[in-house]
């Protein structure tokens, strides 16, 4: 079952993200790596900044959540993560399925460019890689990370997309 988390789901959120953000590790900048991956602050800024988490549950138990975040004129899919112990059941693509279609217009989606399994997950289910003149003004516009950060990722995209200057 998918379903929009709640304040009272806040410690599994927590967990699911820094649980399947270990795929991270090793992988992304060392500078950008903390431990945990998202601390408990940043994930309180996170949702007062607008973000929505919609988990998916099985026998009352949350194994995957995912962001839905309008910014603007697009909506932002951001956090997605599943359980390592729930990979590779068809959790983040129902997930993704379903915020899709909560969605008005462009969704944008920002990962690592090195995280290669994220952005063939989000080819799988039809996003394109924007282009890298592209994404510099898009992340400086719809996100709020560091320079760093900026030059490591990637954007994926649905909708028109190739409208950006």
């Amino acid at each position: 079952m998918i379903r929009r988390c709640r304040a009272q789901d806040f410690e599994r959120i927590s967990t699911i993200i820094n649980d399947g953000a270990r795929a991270y590790k090793g992988v992304i900048p060392v500078d950008r790596w903390n431990e945990p991956y998202m601390s408990n602050d940043e994930l309180r800024r996170e949702i007062e900044d607008g973000v929505t988490f919609w988990g998916y549950e099985e026998n009352e138990i949350l194994e995957g959540v995912m962001g839905l975040q309008q910014v603007e004129d697009v909506t932002l899919i951001r956090h997605a993560y599943v359980r390592t112990c729930c990979q590779k059941r068809g959790i983040g693509g129902r997930l993704l399925t379903h915020l899709r279609s909560l969605a008005d217009g462009t969704i944008l989606i920002g990962t690592w460019e090195d995280a290669i399994w994220a952005i063939r997950f989000y080819q799988k289910h039809g996003f394109h890689l924007v282009r890298s003149e592209q994404k510099d003004l898009l992340l400086k516009r719809y996100w709020t990370i560091s320079e760093s950060q900026a030059e490591k990722s990637v954007i994926l995209a649905d909708g028109p997309w190739l409208a950006y200057p």
